[in-house]
């Protein structure tokens, strides 16, 4: 039988309590519109206000259908944010005010609505998710083609791509997800009669895209969306409760990603795929020798595909790697990959019998792993072997180089045959292909070696001038020259690429290596930064700013080119960066309109900068490589100011230290060359007749006494900084500590006694003092005497575990000083706090109020 337990698992409740400072999210999940996910919404707020909720809209759509406007009435309603672009007025939810607003719960509608360019998300669900941040609930509604790893397979039914697509990390984390369910007859029926489009629009619908196939697959994958999502529910619940249970073993997927488009298709695979077994999945990257000779495009697809991988909640991995099957392979072993997934290969035969398979060569050395191939449909923009051309095939000039490569080895081999040399010829001709493949790649190679096999037969094999080969051993040796002027060519582009590569890498090495000790002997923040957005400008070929706050404001500390502006967009997504702790601008999903890419600068304690890059890209997507460097970059900034402002801390916390010991000097002299001259004073004064010629030396006896007590509190201080306060601690009960205290004030205040109230009085309590600092701490509170005037009446009660004095005075001498300033009442509150207890002051009403632990109860 199962067992159960009362409390939950350590991660589980951390969980938990995360949740519980969020809003809750529930989605109403429909097959495809029309089915009346926003009237079973509406219909829910309406539930839900009837029970006592606070219910606002935030936006809902109800296309002007009756039965669903009749539940907007009686909800208090956000009026919109206009926004005017390229002369259109364009209306979107109003995502501060609803902030400010603070409801409970929120309805917003059409959850994968893209938003205006000048909002600061470009998603509406990036409002929802800052909403739920906040602590609000939302309610809102949702078709399943818009769930990203859905995407393809929706593409796949109704032959429409859909583009409004949500992280499937929202459904995951969804509280709740209500399945609005109808049947494919009755909701084309709904169509038909003109409740979900109007006239032609719904003729159209009804002959493409509310198809009765169509509606029966997307209405299963909802039905599946759904069930997981309550199978996860369970599995949760399970675990929260610690639950015996048949758990999943532990899977994880490797899934590989190139330069094609296809592999966004092979990221939303995978994430089906790992929902399915609940395993870890990973989205990995080989920067191959031809990784650089990429063009631009390529490279944009690739770091859309890493991102489409963070953003269905998979981890991401770019290694360099030289054989892209054995690098794979290696990886999966270190790191416990049971599957790995890659798309199905459109190069030609023959480009894989040059080049090699990298799926033949898994397949074969896989062993235990699981090798997946999927067929994954690219878009237009690839070259009909799936592989963009590198930039070094498409031009005509490496060619025509080439070919007079090939030309000078036939000149020079021409002449040597007629001056009757007939022998190794064919090594000029290879040196032409190696001169080619070194400078210009592996495409004008290839040529250089057809052309260099096509002129040695033509030219200096009988019969001349022809393509015909009459002896065998002309035709072995056409045969090797063709071979070896390939493998040759194809291994010198290798190692060429390789070269480069490494010279690449040496260099970043080195510019870090250099930067990092250039830094290291930086002691100024202003300096420091000056030296970082150079090197940052110069390595990423982009403008920088660094900012740092100053109060409430970002200000620009340094930047390159200097006295670089940023505008009202570019500041308010450094703003939502250094509040929000994460990244802003092109490429990122908050504030995508901004010029610059911002990047939060941050160390173990925190953050200490913001880093802003701009370039003429249009998105800004870094690609992996930058991206690592940037990441480099960024920490050795970040851990530099970090350095800078513990040397600072260091320094001013000497002088703390130093100010602290001359106090503790100036207090020693105080009361080492004060005291015994007082002491002189005092008995002096205290011998003369008590006459009344004498009243005067009376006066001068209790102005010493008052001098006495100042100097032995400094000379407590002095003790109680060095931390040379020595606690004798003593049992007393409630009773004789009233005493002690009741006895203290009353003979030595200026009234004839107190009236005390004891509430609840117990004298059996114990309390542990120090009665000899106790009584210090008493003499210092009739200081309070002096100031404002005499106690008056007090009371003596239990407060949680304390035993509590409070003592009203009358302020007869109407000052207005602060009591808390005054340095008896200091002294006595610093031996309460020794006690564990506390002394308050209150000038309005005038109360004094001491307040002592108990030890024990009898």
């Amino acid at each position: 039988m199962p067992q159960t337990t009362n409390h939950l698992l350590p991660d589980n409740l951390l969980d938990e309590t995360n949740r519980q400072k969020r809003g809750r999210l529930k989605i109403f999940l429909g097959a495809a519109p029309g089915v009346g996910k926003t009237y079973h919404m509406l219909q829910n707020a309406q539930d839900q206000k009837k029970q006592g909720v606070d219910v606002v809209i935030g936006l809902v759509e109800t296309h002007g259908r009756r039965e669903t406007e009749a539940f907007v009435t009686g909800l208090e309603i956000i009026p919109r944010q206009r926004l005017h672009y390229k002369g259109r007025l364009l209306e979107e939810m109003d995502l501060d005010a609803i902030l400010k607003r603070a409801p409970q719960l929120v309805l917003v509608d059409e959850f994968a609505h893209t938003n205006a360019p000048d909002c600061r998300h470009p998603k509406r669900y990036m409002d929802v998710e800052e909403i739920l941040a906040a602590g609000i609930d939302v309610y809102t509604t949702l078709n399943i083609q818009h769930v990203e790893s859905l995407n393809d397979v929706v593409a796949q039914i109704t032959s429409v791509r859909v583009r409004e697509t949500i992280p499937d990390r929202l459904i995951d984390t969804a509280d709740a997800i209500e399945l609005i369910d109808l049947t494919p007859q009755d909701l084309i029926r709904r169509v038909q009669e003109g409740k979900v489009y109007m006239g032609d629009q719904a003729q159209k619908a009804l002959q493409n895209y509310f198809t009765e196939g169509n509606l029966t697959a997307l209405r299963e994958l909802a039905l599946r969306q759904t069930a997981q999502h309550v199978d996860d529910d369970m599995v949760q619940y399970m675990q929260n409760n610690s639950i015996d249970g048949p758990w999943p073993a532990g899977e994880r997927i490797l899934v590989c990603i190139n330069e094609n488009s296809s592999s966004q298709d092979l990221v939303r695979y995978t994430r089906r795929m790992a929902d399915r077994i609940q395993a870890k999945w990973v989205a990995i990257y080989i920067e191959s020798t031809r990784h650089h000779t990429l063009p631009v495009e390529a490279h944009e697809r690739i770091a859309k595909s890493l991102r489409l991988a963070e953003q269905l909640g998979g981890d991401t991995v770019v290694i360099p790697g030289r054989q892209i099957a054995s690098d794979l392979l290696n990886y999966a072993r270190e790191n416990n990959i049971t599957q790995i997934i890659l798309g199905k290969s459109p190069r030609s035969k023959w480009f894989e019998f040059l080049h090699g398979s990298i799926v033949r060569d898994l397949v074969r050395e896989s062993g235990k792993i699981g090798i997946h191939v999927i067929s994954a449909q690219a878009e237009s923009g690839n070259t009909p072997s799936g592989q963009p051309l590198p930039n070094e095939m498409k031009s005509f000039f490496s060619y025509v180089m080439a070919s007079g490569f090939v030309g000078l080895a036939l000149l020079i081999s021409w002449l040597l045959h007629s001056a009757g040399q007939n022998r190794d010829l064919a090594i000029f001709f290879l040196a032409a292909v190696f001169g080619a493949s070194t400078r210009f790649g592996l495409g004008p190679a290839l040529y250089a070696s057809a052309l260099s096999a096509l002129a040695y037969n033509y030219f200096l094999t009988p019969p001349y001038y022809t393509l015909t080969i009459a002896e065998p051993l002309n035709f072995v040796t056409f045969g090797f020259l063709l071979l070896v002027s390939i493998l040759a060519s194809k291994l010198n582009v290798r190692l060429r690429n390789q070269a480069k590569s490494a010279q690449e890498r040496a260099k970043t090495t080195t510019d870090l290596y250099n930067f990092s000790r250039k830094i290291a002997a930086i002691g100024d923040v202003d300096d420091l930064l000056d030296a970082a957005s150079r090197q940052i400008a110069d390595m990423l070929k982009a403008q920088v700013v660094l900012l740092q706050p100053e109060g409430d404001k970002l200000t620009i500390r340094s930047s390159y080119p200097t006295q670089e502006v940023l505008e009202s967009s570019d500041y308010a997504a450094a703003k939502w960066a250094w509040d929000h702790d994460t990244m802003t601008g092109p490429g990122t999903d908050t504030l995508p309109g901004a010029k610059r890419l911002f990047i939060p600068l941050r160390t173990e304690r925190g953050q200490v900068g913001l880093l802003g890059l701009y370039r003429d890209d249009e998105e800004l997507l870094l690609r992996p490589e930058e991206r690592r460097l940037l990441d480099a970059l960024a920490d050795q900034i970040a851990v530099a100011v970090e350095r800078v402002h513990l040397a600072e801390d260091i320094d001013q916390a000497k002088i703390f230290s130093e100010t602290g010991r001359f106090r503790s000097l100036f207090l020693s002299w105080i009361t080492q060359d004060l005291e015994p001259f007082l002491k002189q004073m005092r008995i002096q004064a205290t011998s003369l007749p008590l006459d009344h010629q004498q009243m005067e030396y009376v006066k001068l006896s209790k102005s010493l006494q008052d001098i006495d007590r100042f100097v032995q509190n400094l000379q407590f201080l002095g003790n109680y900084e060095q931390k040379k306060i020595i606690f004798n601690d003593q049992t007393l009960s409630v009773h004789e500590l009233d005493l002690l205290v009741s006895k203290t004030l009353e003979t030595q205040t200026t009234t004839d006694s107190i009236i005390w109230n004891h509430q609840d009085f117990d004298a059996n309590r114990l309390v542990l003092v120090d009665a000899a600092l106790l009584q210090k701490a008493l003499a210092n509170i009739l200081e309070i005497n002096r100031i404002y005037g005499p106690f008056v009446k007090g009371e003596v009660s239990y407060k949680k575990g304390f035993v509590c004095w409070t003592i009203e005075f009358n302020n007869h001498h109407q000052n207005n000083s602060a009591p808390q300033n005054n340095l008896a009442i200091s002294v006595a509150r610093i031996i309460f706090e020794l006690h564990q207890g506390s002394l308050n002051v209150e000038k309005t009403p005038f109360l004094l109020e001491m307040q002592l632990p108990l030890l024990m109860e009898k």
